[in-house]
């Protein structure tokens, strides 16, 4: 078997993070442990104050922790330097929020390529890819609009293509649908589940809405910054 096919893709032991004003200390993430395969797709949820959105910044080298280690394809993130682990992250991860975090000043295709050509690759290169990659999402003919120009869900879109366009080996998701309504909700989780489906892309979704939440085939839940429910279905309905 080969060893990267077999070897998780992401590995939190023990991992503590401590919120700390003042005198007041609020343990946001309190000795969390978390395997993800390749190629998986995993909701997170949990009640407000539950530790989700500190579990996406954690695990992807945003934030700091207090204790524990994140091993991502092997590499401990915690053990790097702050230029090494920013490297690592732009090479490795992608990045989809809740508020699309867009430049409104570049169109949809200036915003995709974006990465890549902070990463150095040519700007010929970088626009073949944001295009081939608005696409694949759905938005070849909206390419030059800037996002003032496009629906909240087309922004999502372009925010997945974005996320998407430097091939990363997992994708990070907040509350990707939580500025959209139902049925733009629904084509943005149909597209990730598509993306996670057809190319083997790895997400992991943290998500208040129980139906996007059951849509996955795994669900984490959280609860006082611990995992309280880890459950794997082998069909969603």
């Amino acid at each position: 078997m080969d060893t990267e096919e077999s070897t998780p893709l992401l590995v939190a032991e023990s991992v503590t993070k401590v919120y700390r004003t003042g005198s007041q200390a609020v343990v946001a993430l309190d000795g969390l442990s978390l395997t993800v395969g390749r190629g998986e797709l995993v909701a997170v949820m949990g009640p407000s104050g539950s530790g989700k959105t500190t579990l996406l910044n954690c695990l992807s080298g945003l934030d700091d922790i207090d204790g524990g280690r994140v091993l991502v394809e092997g590499r401990d993130l915690f053990a790097m330097s702050d230029h090494e682990r920013t490297a690592h992250r732009a090479r490795s991860m992608g990045f989809v929020f809740q508020s699309f975090n867009l430049i409104p000043v570049l169109d949809a295709a200036e915003n995709v390529e974006l990465p890549l050509l902070l990463a150095g690759v040519p700007a010929h290169a970088a626009r073949e890819r944001a295009l081939a990659m608005l696409a694949k999402v759905g938005l070849a003919g909206r390419a030059g609009h800037r996002p003032a120009e496009l629906s909240g869900g087309e922004q999502q879109r372009v925010t997945i293509a974005r996320a998407l366009v430097a091939e990363p080996a997992v994708v990070w998701a907040d509350e990707p649908t939580g500025n959209l309504d139902s049925a733009m909700a629904a084509q943005v989780m149909d597209l990730l589940h598509r993306l996670n489906e057809e190319e083997a892309q790895t997400i992991v979704l943290v998500t208040h809405d129980d139906d996007i939440g059951r849509s996955a085939r795994r669900l984490v839940t959280m609860r006082d910054g611990r995992v309280i429910g880890d459950e794997v279905r082998s069909a969603v309905g």
